[in-house]
């Protein structure tokens, strides 16, 4: 049976495109971080290949930037003010989502590039994350808002940006290190890339990452996850036994 012309246009359309457009081949150096007493931050690499049409590296070579993303959470901030010279949580924002850890590094400059609209749309940069602002208040406050979570998670180290934080060699092979502070929260992570060529992203690959607490770490964890009252019961405990003796051994001395 042979398919009309226009039918086997359309069908080989796809891969003639593809032939057509550089290739990303990605991996990253660590598929598992695993958490220990000892844990005192990591350091990821992403690295890859750029796999240009019959190999040849245009005069002006593609750009990379990488993304990796912590598992979404709940996030309600405060605001304080000063009220009759006492500092007083006054004001509040709840984000229903917002990414528990979020760095981006690229072979250039964001701005330069992409538009708003392509980097709002895969959230490349800081200005740019998709944070779920609950319902209510004005567009100055969300704003503000979502101004100082950025703050706060960038100095906690849980929110990072380098704008020349992806080294190209020979414009094919690439590579970007991302900090992972000792405070990481722990889940399911993506690191994605993106190739960007004359202001739009022509591929894109996604690699997932596992950052999960073992020993008596993950212990402590699932016991305040599953058992939180039992778990504030021996915090309290604890904290009394410790107070108990310290001040026993201050009374001997």
């Amino acid at each position: 049976m042979r398919l009309p012309r226009a039918a086997f246009a359309a069908l080989i359309a796809p891969l003639m495109i593809s032939a057509t457009e550089p290739v990303l081949v990605p991996d990253v150096s660590q598929r598992d971080i695993q958490i220990r007493y000892s844990f005192t931050g990591a350091e990821l690499l992403l690295f890859g290949a750029i796999l240009y049409p019959r190999g040849q590296v245009p005069d002006d070579p593609a750009d990379i930037a990488v993304v990796v993303k912590g598992p979404l959470e709940p996030i309600l901030v405060r605001e304080k003010q000063k009220v009759a010279g006492i500092w007083m949580n006054v004001e509040s924002e709840r984000f229903r989502s917002a990414p528990s850890f979020y760095a981006v590094a690229s072979s250039r400059p964001l701005p330069e590039l992409v538009d708003d609209r392509m980097a709002a749309i895969y959230e490349l940069g800081l200005d740019y994350l998709q944070l779920s602002p609950g319902a209510g208040g004005t567009a100055e406050m969300r704003r503000r808002f979502e101004g100082g979570l950025i703050d706060l998670k960038k100095r906690a180290q849980l929110y990072y940006e380098d704008p020349k934080g992806v080294e190209i060699s020979e414009g094919v092979l690439y590579r970007a290190r991302i900090p992972i502070p000792a405070r990481v929260p722990v889940g399911k992570f993506t690191a994605e890339t993106f190739l960007i060529q004359d202001g739009r992203v022509v591929a894109g690959a996604v690699r997932d990452i596992n950052i999960e607490k073992l020993g008596f770490e993950r212990f402590v964890a699932d016991s305040a996850d599953r058992h939180s009252w039992l778990y504030g019961l021996a915090a309290v405990a604890l904290a009394l036994l410790l107070g108990w003796g310290a001040s026993a051994v201050f009374r001997r001395q």
